[in-house]
Formats: C-alpha cells, sequence, structure tokens
C-alpha cells in the first residue's frame, strides 16, 4: 500500500493532461479505483489515525489531535495512544515506512520506522528492529526536507523554489529508502505499507502557484510555487513507477484519503473567531488593529518577503497570563503527564487561554475548521453556562458567528454550522460544541454589534478542502474500471479482506472487494 498524503486526486489528473503523470495514469487505468468520501471527519486531522486503527471517530472516540483540558482551560495536540490494527492481525508479516500515526510500540508483531519524514507524524520516531532509524540514516542520511515540512515561504520567491527543490529531493530519497527497507534490509512480508508525504508538505505553502483563482496567485512566489508542487508531483510519479517495476507481482493499493484545495481556515479558526468570542463575552477588543506596508486590490494583506506569519500577530494578539492556580494546575498536568504532546502556544488562539474560564464560549486552537467549546456548569472546572440554558446560549454563540460577513465581499463566513451532541455531558475532551466550516477564505469579520477583526494575511495558501481522495487497487485479476464512491473508512476492511483476513470486530467500513467482484467480467 502506498499511502498518499495531502495528494490531490483532482490536480494529478490535470498534470496527467500535461503529460507529467504517465505512471500514475497507467496505474490509475489498471486499476480498480474508487473516490473516497471522508466526509465531516476529514476535518478531524487524524486520516493517518484512521488508517492506523481502522476506526473513524466515533467508533474511536477521538475527534481531534487536540485536547481540551477542562480543569486547567488549555489545549495540546497529543499523539496517538491508539493501537493499531495490524497489531490484531495474525500471520501476517507487516513493514511501515513512515506511517503517520502509527504506535509500533502498540504492534510488536510490525517492523519498520515511523516519523523519518511524515507531515504531522502522530507518534514519535520509533524503529524495529531496534537501530533500523539509524541504518537507514547512514545509508541515505537525515530526511533532506525537515525544514519545509510545515514551511513558511509564500511572501518570497527563493524560499518557494527553496520548498520545492528541497521536498523533490526527499521524495526521491523517500523512494530509495523505502525501497532499500522491503527489498534489502526486511524483504519477508506480506504487507508492506509506505506513506509519502511531500505532497502534503508542498501543498499547503504553496497551492496559490496552481490555483489560478487564489488571490495569491498573482504574487511573485506563485510561478516558483507552481513550479514547486509540479516538481514534487513528477517525483511521486517516479516513486509510483519505480515501486511498480520493484515490485511487479504486488497487489498494489495507491490511498488518498481526501482531496486537497485552498485554505479557508487557518486565519478565521486560528485568529478572527478567538477574537469574535472574546468581544461576544466582554463587549470589547483584545487583538489591536495590524498594519501592514502593502495589500492587494481587493484587501489580502501582503507580507515583508523575510517575514513569519506569527511575527505579524504578536503584537497585536499578546499572551494573556493566567492567575496563579490556573498556573500552578497547568504545571502539575504537564508534570503528571506521560502522553507525548505538543504545546499549541505558538497559535494565537491559544493566548486566549487566560480568558476562558470567564467566558460562556471559546474558540479551540484548530487546524481545519472552527471549532467552539463551551464553558457548561458542571462540565469544565470553571463552568459559567447552566446545562438547562446549554442550547440556548449555543445558538446565541452560534447565531453571533453566522452574522458575521467577510470584509473583502460582504458575503457570509460561514458554509456550515452543526452541533452533533445535544447533551454537553456527552462532548469529551477531543470535541467541540459547535463546529464551523468556513466559505471564501474569510481574512476578516465584520460583524453589525461586535465591529470589524482584521484583515490578516494568510498562512498556509493550500488546506484540506478538497471534495474526494481515491483509492486505486492494481494486481492480476483485478478488473480495471472506476466503481463509484466510497468511504475513506472502506479502505482498511478492504485491505483487510486482500490479504485473506477475517475482519475485526468494532471497526468502521466495509470492504469494497465484493464491488469489484460483481464488476468482474464472466470468463
Amino acid at each position: 500500500m502506498l499511502g498518499l498524503d495531502g495528494f490531490d486526486v483532482a490536480l494529478a489528473q490535470r498534470f496527467v493532461q500535461e503529460g507529467r503523470m504517465p505512471n500514475f495514469a497507467r496505474l490509475y487505468a489498471a486499476g480498480a479505483s474508487f473516490d473516497l468520501d471522508h466526509g465531516r471527519d476529514k476535518y478531524s486531522g487524524l486520516s493517518w489515525e484512521h488508517m492506523s486503527t481502522g476506526l473513524s471517530p466515533s467508533d474511536g472516540a477521538r475527534w481531534s489531535a487536540v485536547t481540551f483540558h477542562k480543569r486547567t482551560y488549555e489545549a495540546t495536540q497529543d499523539c496517538t495512544v491508539s493501537r493499531p490494527l495490524l497489531a490484531d492481525l495474525t500471520g501476517v508479516r507487516s513493514v511501515v515506512f513512515d506511517f503517520p500515526y502509527f504506535d509500533l510500540h502498540r504492534a510488536p508483531n510490525v517492523q519498520g520506522l515511523t516519523s523519518w519524514g511524515a507531515h504531522d507524524p502522530g507518534v514519535p520516531p520509533t524503529s524495529r528492529p531496534d537501530g533500523l532509524q539509524a541504518e537507514l540514516e547512514a545509508l541515505f542520511g537525515p530526511y533532506p526536507a525537515s525544514d519545509w515540512i510545515y514551511g513558511f515561504c509564500w511572501p518570497s520567491a527563493a524560499k518557494a523554489q527553496a520548498a520545492g527543490e528541497a521536498l523533490y529531493r526527499a521524495t526521491k530519497i523517500r523512494s530509495q529508502a523505502a525501497r532499500w527497507l522491503l527489498q534489502e534490509r526486511l524483504p519477508d512480508w506480506d504487507l508492506g505499507v509506505v506513506v509519502v508525504s511531500e505532497c502534503h508538505s508542498a501543498i499547503e505553502p504553496l497551492w496559490h502557484g496552481v490555483d489560478e483563482h487564489h488571490p495569491l496567485h498573482c504574487i511573485d512566489s506563485a510561478l516558483q510555487a507552481a513550479n514547486g508542487v509540479r516538481s514534487v508531483y513528477s517525483a511521486i510519479d517516479d516513486l509510483l513507477g519505480e515501486f511498480r517495476d520493484s515490485f511487479p507481482d504486488a497487489l498494489l493499493l495507491l490511498v488518498a484519503m481526501h482531496g486537497m484545495g485552498p485554505n479557508d481556515a487557518d486565519v478565521p479558526a486560528m485568529a478572527l473567531l478567538p477574537e469574535l468570542l472574546y468581544r461576544f463575552a466582554f463587549g470589547k477588543r483584545y487583538m489591536q488593529p495590524v498594519q501592514f506596508d502593502s495589500m492587494l486590490p481587493d484587501g489580502t494583506p501582503l507580507l515583508p518577503e523575510n517575514s513569519l506569519w506569527g511575527d505579524s500577530l504578536r503584537g497585536a494578539i499578546p499572551t494573556a497570563r493566567p492567575g496563579v492556580k490556573l498556573r500552578l494546575m497547568r504545571r502539575i498536568r504537564r508534570s503528571l503527564s506521560a502522553k507525548p504532546m505538543y504545546e499549541l502556544t505558538w497559535m494565537p488562539a491559544a493566548r486566549y487561554t487566560a480568558f476562558w474560564p470567564d467566558m460562556p464560549a471559546f474558540a479551540l486552537p484548530s487546524f481545519y475548521d472552527g471549532r467552539v467549546r463551551m464553558n457548561v456548569r458542571g462540565r469544565e472546572w470553571q463552568g459559567k453556562v447552566p446545562a438547562v440554558a446549554y442550547r440556548k446560549m449555543r445558538d446565541q454563540v452560534a447565531d453571533a458567528v453566522s452574522q458575521c460577513r467577510n470584509l473583502r465581499d460582504g458575503k457570509p463566513v460561514v458554509s456550515e454550522i452543526y452541533c452533533p451532541k445535544d447533551d454537553p455531558s456527552d462532548v469529551g475532551p477531543t470535541e467541540a460544541d459547535i463546529y464551523i466550516v468556513w466559505q471564501g477564505a474569510p481574512l476578516g469579520f465584520t460583524h453589525p454589534r461586535l465591529g470589524s477583526i482584521g484583515p490578516l494575511p494568510y498562512r498556509r495558501t493550500g488546506g484540506h478542502t478538497g471534495r474526494y481522495g481515491f483509492l486505486t487497487v492494481v494486481g492480476p485479476n483485478i478488473p480495471a474500471g472506476h466503481y463509484g464512491v466510497a468511504s475513506s473508512f472502506d479502505v482498511v476492511p478492504t485491505m483487510v479482506d486482500l490479504l485473506g483476513q477475517s475482519q475485526l470486530p468494532g471497526r468502521s467500513g466495509q470492504s469494497l472487494v465484493p464491488r469489484i467482484d460483481l464488476a468482474r467480467p464472466a470468463n
């Protein structure tokens, strides 16, 4: 299985028309292909945990990598603590390479390594057998694009070029290292899983280069951004051809859980929504106006070439210091926690945490959508909203967000607001009470009562907004063709079925093999 993390199949098909991806075109045409619909669960940011465990958020009870700590009013980004499905498959020899959110410690029957150059690895670097990662790095060196896994480069043509070149090299080395692992170092396997993450690391900072409708498509870095994305996709195409040639008898699964597209969430989720809810709670502003030296005619702020997104907002949104008791409780929580996690203090949303105990609702740090946590009495430590008033206050908050308009064009900033649960006690630590899907990449809000917020500059230009992912199965006796739309959660049961294994109880989705078999031409 070749997992293509952050890969957009519609963009790849466009590159096929340009003659840039012949191997992808050949394999896609030769296989049984499905469009994959990840639904709202793609906003969890846990697509590779879904692949690792075979569990959807509703079945695995984890809705986000961000955990809210209700006693200390802070949020952390946590590594996975879930057991991989491969740990429970008997008689299957498995080797994984850079599988995000795959906890090798919990799968003692699996060999390989994780967190070499993955985008959002979700686990600490681990290898089995011991020393495998050192062996690989002795042969191929350290990951060559570590500066660009989360690189910020759209203001600079030079940095956009550097990002594209480094990620191209990383893809080429990934192909060599993964084939060495599966052919020479650990050749006795029934299932080999290799995840390619360079497409993810390229799309997020460089999308404006390949999207002619993006507001930043007109700036100097767009040409280098486009070249970078094309070069990375070309390197991925080479990797696909090299793997097919190296393992001609293997059944090959190509999978991307969902598509990619323009980023519409960073600015509203990370900065605008937290400020809006602060004003909703206190009737005054916390974020100070930010002045930018230059802007596009449509009002999109531009940043100087060597600036960073966070630097432009640090003075406008300072980190508020919590009270003594809350600081002490946070230190105690950190000292007692044995779970690997990452702090989110870099995100503007986290700079409001000192105010959260006094607010009826606040914005959790989020990467893909807006997430509002209600401060419910009896659930949160210093809850303000009585449980009997929960739905009424939730509706008031949702209404306040719905009234916001985009500063650039006056259109609504919201595409969809949904509240999955009506009982606040059912909302767990990785969940929100209100979820917001944004519309039109709002860089600034205007509200009839709470005033204007922003505009602020883009952080990432690409994001997780594409419609479909894809699954293609290539191998002997697999009838080629397109078999329609399936759930992204059907990939893992399909893989289990193709391995000749029985489905494990409690897992999400269903095997797609019967859909292929039903369409098999009669002999």
